[in-house]
């Protein structure tokens, strides 16, 4: 993965952040102990649990932009690659037998981002097998893995990449464009690939259960013009804005804000980023608050600059800058665990800024 390694930019572009999970069965399971005469009722709910995987039919064919894969029946070694898909498989309680090295937010070497580590010890595993795939796929670290499946859901894998990792196993790739699918998407087409599409339902209706009941405590949120931006305050002469067809830009509607048509207008189909000059600065007058990587410098740099320093979010600070390289700015791509794991954080930095709205 190559997003996130010559500047700011490309890390965040390639950082490209859900193959992951957990499980089903502990959510079918009534803690409380049955009394004897309730043994059938016990029976019904085993056979409940087991239904979404006897009821899976195979073959299962998963169409994304490399044609179609085809997954004679249900894998028992998951292997993922890329950014986040390990995490929709860890959140459904299935721990990977390779997943790819987090090259971005991490700061404590391990290659393993910390909600990422949670789960791992969560589900027991204490030494998982990581590839290290910055530099390209080590395709025979993958092969050695021997899995049933590779999860690419969220990637950036090439044709040649994806025809070579088919000769191992029946790859999940994305559906039309590399790195702009949502924790949703992850969700659906790498539980999909797991033949666990039903428990992978669950998850997304758990996650915006979780997302919804975080976001009520913070009603000032709803309807605040916003955008996500990667802005150097070492170089103003340009800057960029994600779309909401990235995930960056999709979770902040999702969280209850809207882009602002001086935005949307300018987007094309398909795009998940514009790239502006300084000088065009003026589109982002009509937002009440916006996101951006950087460093403590960076609200600093803005306001200090002629241009930006016109703005009326810089002027009054209503601006959420978040460090970069950390776990923090890692989850601007969210998946499933990344949103539970930095909810809280986000929403009150969100919050923060819309405080200073007049």
């Amino acid at each position: 993965m190559t997003r996130k390694r010559n500047s700011l930019f490309t890390l965040l572009l390639s950082v490209a952040i859900m193959i992951m999970l957990v499980g089903c069965a502990t959510e079918g399971t009534d803690s409380t102990e049955a009394p004897a005469e309730n043994d059938s009722a016990s029976t019904d709910t085993t056979e409940t649990e087991e239904t979404a995987e006897d009821t899976t039919e195979y073959p299962i064919v998963v169409t994304h932009a490399f044609g179609e894969t085809v997954i004679e029946e249900k894998p028992e070694r998951v292997a993922t690659i890329a950014w986040s898909n390990h995490d929709v498989a860890l959140a459904l309680g299935v721990v990977p037998v390779g997943f790819s090295a987090a090259n971005y937010g991490v700061q404590d070497g391990s290659g393993v981002l910390p909600w990422t580590a949670e789960k791992l010890t969560e589900l027991g595993e204490d030494s998982p097998t990581i590839y290290q795939d910055t530099d390209g796929l080590d395709f025979e670290a993958i092969a050695d893995s021997a899995p049933d499946v590779i999860l690419a859901a969220y990637s950036g894998i090439t044709q040649e990449q994806y025809d070579t990792l088919s000769e191992i196993a029946p790859v999940v790739a994305y559906q039309e464009k590399p790195w702009v699918a949502s924790w949703r998407e992850q969700i659906t087409f790498n539980s999909m690939g797991m033949g666990m599409a039903a428990e992978g339902e669950q998850l997304i209706a758990d996650t915006e259960k979780l997302i919804q009941d975080k976001v009520s405590e913070y009603p000032e949120l709803e309807g605040k013009k916003a955008a996500f931006l990667s802005v150097n305050g070492a170089d103003l002469s340009s800057f960029y804005i994600y779309s909401t067809g990235d995930p960056r830009g999709e979770f902040l509607t999702e969280l209850g804000m809207e882009y602002p048509e001086s935005i949307t207008s300018q987007m094309t189909d398909g795009n998940f980023f514009i790239q502006v000059s300084a000088e065009n600065a003026d589109m982002l007058n009509d937002l009440d608050i916006f996101v951006s990587y950087g460093n403590a410098d960076t609200l600093a740099a803005l306001q200090a600059d002629p241009i930006f320093g016109e703005i009326p979010a810089v002027k009054r600070g209503s601006v959420v800058i978040i460090e970069d390289n950390t776990p923090l700015a890692a989850a601007g791509t969210p998946s499933t665990l990344s949103i539970e794991y930095t909810i809280d954080e986000y929403l009150t930095l969100l919050s923060e800024a819309v405080s200073k709205v007049e």
